[in-house]
């Protein structure tokens, strides 16, 4: 019985990445369909391009919630997505799931936690079953024991880029927004399930989370979205402070990668932090071909810096809900990183963007949304998080609208807000000459 399961799983994976393969262009999108139930929950639909329905819980529980003594909690959330629950145990919900060709999984960042299951369309109450169990964890003691080697995997296989993007918003807001979506390693072990049971009462709560589905009637998803019970304690996110400075770690090697950043734009200001995401593709999001240099101001800093080129150089933008970073992740040989940041700095620091670049930057963000919502999985992820932090959805022709209305007054305003910012550094590797944020002032 379970080797059927597995052909059949893996068959229709095969399928969804055949259908993958067709997007819909942005005027053919449906309409994603937005309400608010009356415990202020938010359901979100929009049809699928293939017969697969993908329903997600997104909630406000991401790592900047956590406490010193619940630092990890968010970790463990997103792990309790194959763990027992209060109705159901692993095995039943793998099993059951399984059966039906479908997939139970989960995602998060600093301010939610999602749990997606995708299925066929005939066998969506099933994956809407155990996705209601998931509001109930049951963290058994055993189950989390069992798991210990997971979670050391999973923090074996952490990227230097992102440790550096982990330490420089620990820098930047010490707690809260600082707190790394991973669990750091003196918590392993160490979390309890009465601790990760308060974390959940704490927040899990309806007015800061969003059922979203892609290839399910809106009703039929209200209807599901009504029947869901929340803890009723849910508590208030504090409101993210920056500070600025540093976060270091010395390690082996030749190497070395640095994040670094200043202020930048929140979901609370649409328009800046549309101006903020322009900015980052105008600097430089990265190289546009395998292999190819990173255009804009960014790549044309670290070129000018000398020695040897940077491995990796790319800017770097975040926006959450009440606070924003924009700044840059480079890695090179730890003898030229100095230089290499301070010339990136300097472009940093410039607030200089040319019509052209904005131009650039505008093409390649409409490029990376018409992306998002070209697929169904992409897509899901995208309404769950703004219905969630913002209570509301944006449609692709609206987003790309709100794109073209962007000025390059409003973007050189985004860039001399990170310009006239205290800045913060995250650094991993050999930093003997890596700079401290001081001396980058």
């Amino acid at each position: 019985m379970a080797c059927n399961a597995n052909k059949t799983h893996l068959l229709r994976a095969i399928a969804k990445r055949g259908y993958a393969t067709c997007p819909r262009p942005v005027g053919d999108i449906s309409a994603v369909s937005v309400n608010v139930l009356e415990n202020k929950l938010v359901v979100a639909t929009a049809d699928a391009t293939v017969p697969v329905s993908r329903v997600s819980i997104v909630l406000g529980a991401g790592s900047r919630n956590e406490a010193y003594d619940t630092l990890g909690a968010s970790h463990l959330l997103r792990l309790a997505g194959g763990l027992s629950t209060q109705n159901s145990s692993a095995f039943a919900i793998a099993r059951n799931i399984q059966q039906v060709g479908g997939t139970l999984t989960t995602w998060g960042d600093r301010e939610v936690v999602g749990y997606t299951v995708e299925t066929t369309a005939d066998n969506v109450e099933t994956g809407l079953r155990y996705l209601q169990d998931l509001l109930q964890p049951a963290f058994k003691p055993w189950e989390l024991k069992d798991n210990a080697k997971t979670l050391h995997n999973q923090l074996d296989a952490v990227t230097r880029e992102q440790r550096a993007i982990e330490l420089v918003h620990k820098a930047a807001f010490r707690t809260g927004l600082g707190n790394s979506i991973y669990i750091p390693r003196f918590q392993l072990g160490n979390l309890s399930t009465e601790s990760l049971l308060h974390y959940v009462a704490n927040t899990f709560s309806a007015s800061r989370a969003a059922v979203v589905g892609v290839g399910i009637d809106n009703n039929t998803l209200s209807g599901f979205a009504q029947t869901l019970e929340f803890p009723s304690g849910g508590g208030k996110t504090a409101s993210a402070n920056y500070f600025g400075g540093d976060a270091r770690k010395d390690t082996t090697g030749q190497r070395a990668t640095v994040a670094v950043a200043g202020l930048g734009g929140s979901i609370a200001n649409p328009k800046e932090a549309l101006a903020f995401a322009v900015l980052e593709q105008a600097v430089g999001a990265g190289a546009a071909t395998k292999r190819g240099n990173s255009s804009g101001l960014f790549g044309e800093a670290a070129n000018s810096a000398g020695g040897s080129r940077p491995s990796s150089v790319r800017a770097l933008n975040t926006s959450y809900s009440d606070a924003g970073l924009f700044g840059f992740v480079v890695s090179s040989e730890a003898k030229d990183i100095g230089k290499t940041v301070e010339f990136l700095v300097r472009g940093l620091k410039s607030g200089s963007v040319s019509e052209k670049d904005v131009a650039r930057g505008k093409a390649l963000l409409k490029a990376r949304i018409i992306s998002k919502y070209s697929s169904d999985g992409g897509l899901i992820k995208e309404i769950g998080r703004q219905a969630a932090l913002s209570r509301n959805v944006l449609e692709a022709d609206t987003l790309i609208a709100a794109i073209d209305g962007i000025t390059q007054q409003q973007v050189q305003e985004a860039a001399k807000k990170v310009a006239g910012s205290k800045l913060s550094v995250g650094a991993i590797g050999n930093l003997e000459n890596v700079p401290y944020a001081s001396d980058l002032a």
